[in-house]
């Protein structure tokens, strides 16, 4: 399957063409989340049937590396207690996480247009940061299943997601991306763990999704993305984010590191591709993500 952009000058150039800057007004926050509307939520919520819940984070181990997590104990009387110290970097890999619309920004600046140099500094983030989500992001879930799609278990570096494979996915699975929906696409990176390695041993190689998968985005005006893999890389256009683009060019929340493996054995189980999504993020001033607990419910 080939790319739907002949090459970095058509996928930079439909970028900037489709983009949903302005649609919710200049100093807008909350990016596509606007499209969860309080119909969204209701709708989403008469989705629930048989109750059964499914966490889509993975465990996160702060032991080692850049993560640290310090215990302490006090007493009280004839009890105590104990306190955590944890310091991490939410956007590894390894750690489900909800990326912010300020994480990341193409040569024409952030979400909605900012500029980063006036709106970061050391301290924190001044435009677009988790506050703008802290009533929370509950809404119509989808999954696309591509290991399922192509009846291989795992998605490989050679062989990108195109946003071709995601219409087909919806399509064998009998479902349709709903404006407001969040989009999970199961690309079988435990499966991949268990028989190749670690999907991120090699932070130049990756197996993933492909930058033509941002016009599925567009055409469904989906307002979120959880993913268990993430761009590919290297990426055929050169692009500096592939697919990390959504979260500038269309303001949509990305939950990066997704645990999307039992979610996809749920949804064969319960014979259905959609559920009630919730994600709850911390309102933590100027931060740019957070760890975030994404349940499913069907």
């Amino acid at each position: 399957m080939t790319s739907s952009f002949s090459g970095t000058a058509e996928a930079e150039a439909y970028l900037r063409e489709s983009r949903r800057w302005g649609r919710w007004g200049p100093s807008d926050e909350r990016g596509a989340a606007n499209l969860i509307t309080p119909a969204k939520r209701a709708a989403a919520a008469a989705l629930v049937r048989s109750g059964r819940a499914v966490s889509l984070a993975r465990p996160f181990d702060p032991a080692g590396g850049r993560d640290t997590l310090a215990v302490s104990t006090f007493e009280r009387g004839g009890g105590g207690g104990c306190v955590d110290e944890l310091a991490l970097h939410c956007h590894g890999p390894g750690a489900t996480h909800l990326d912010a619309l300020c994480h990341v920004w193409g040569a024409d600046g952030m979400w909605n247009g900012r500029d980063p140099a006036a709106e970061i500094d050391a301290t924190g983030v001044r435009h677009g940061t988790l506050g703008a989500w802290r009533d929370g992001l509950l809404t119509r879930g989808v999954l696309l299943d591509l290991p399922r799609l192509r009846g291989e278990p795992y998605v490989t570096q050679d062989r990108p997601v195109h946003g071709a494979e995601l219409t087909a996915a919806a399509a064998a699975q009998g479902v349709r991306v709903e404006p407001g929906d969040a989009l999970l696409i199961h690309s079988g990176r435990e499966e991949y763990e268990r028989q190749v390695g670690v999907w991120s041993a090699d932070p130049s190689v990756r197996p993933g999704l492909e930058s033509s998968c941002l016009r599925y985005f567009h055409d469904t005006d989906c307002a979120a993305l959880l993913w268990d893999m993430g761009d590919v890389r290297p990426n055929e256009h050169g692009l500096p984010f592939p697919v990390h683009a959504a979260v500038f060019a269309y303001g949509m929340a990305v939950v990066d590191a997704a645990l999307l493996e039992p979610l996809a054995r749920a949804c064969q189980e319960e014979g259905r591709w959609d559920f009630l999504l919730t994600m709850n993020p911390l309102d933590i001033v100027g931060a740019t993500g957070c760890l975030v607990n994404p349940v499913a419910v069907f």
